[in-house]
């Protein structure tokens, strides 16, 4: 069972070389992508729109991102690192027995692709302004642990390739 989006969430600040402009680590929950959109009927059409448990993700990340320190969107190029902690079951002992090398291959986890879409749209107007701003992403899914089900997000800013005067 899914424990409230409440639970087990902080954040931390870290600095890097520019001092203005802080690598951030957020530690949130996850959410599906099947949780955060709905189908609506809007009349003749159908329309996605997200959930009221969308809303309330939302709401928590944008909570955990104040405490990170992120006052406002940030502009310009940035990059993200994702790394996904499944829930680990509670026969997680057995399974490392029978299947020493890759009994975490047989947890039940949320998509990669997934858990990135919702986490890009749910920090849309708190980290950045939009989410096509990040123009690099890594995804890591690591092995259930004590730590129970999370996500470590790293965003820092990235440079913007300067065009030499010659090629204009």
């Amino acid at each position: 069972m899914q424990e409230p989006l409440s639970s087990k969430i902080f954040s931390e600040e870290l600095p890097t070389e520019h001092a203005e402009l802080p690598e951030i680590v957020l530690v949130l929950p996850v959410l599906s992508a099947n949780l955060y959109w709905q189908p609506v009927r809007l009349g003749q059409r159908i329309s996605i729109v997200p959930t009221k448990r969308a809303k309330e993700h939302k709401r928590i990340v944008g909570l955990l991102a104040i405490q990170a320190g992120i006052r406002k969107p940030r502009d310009g190029r940035l990059a993200m690192t994702i790394d996904f902690y499944p829930h680990r079951p509670q026969d997680w002992a057995k399974r490392s027995r029978l299947r020493p090398d890759d009994w975490a291959d047989s947890v039940q986890a949320v998509d990669l692709g997934n858990v990135e879409k919702v986490l890009s749209d749910s920090l849309n107007g708190i980290a950045w302004h939009d989410d096509k701003q990040l123009h690099d992403i890594h995804l890591r899914r690591h092995d259930p642990d004590e730590g129970g089900e999370r996500l470590v997000v790293v965003i820092r800013s990235i440079a913007t390739p300067k065009i030499a005067p010659s090629l204009l």
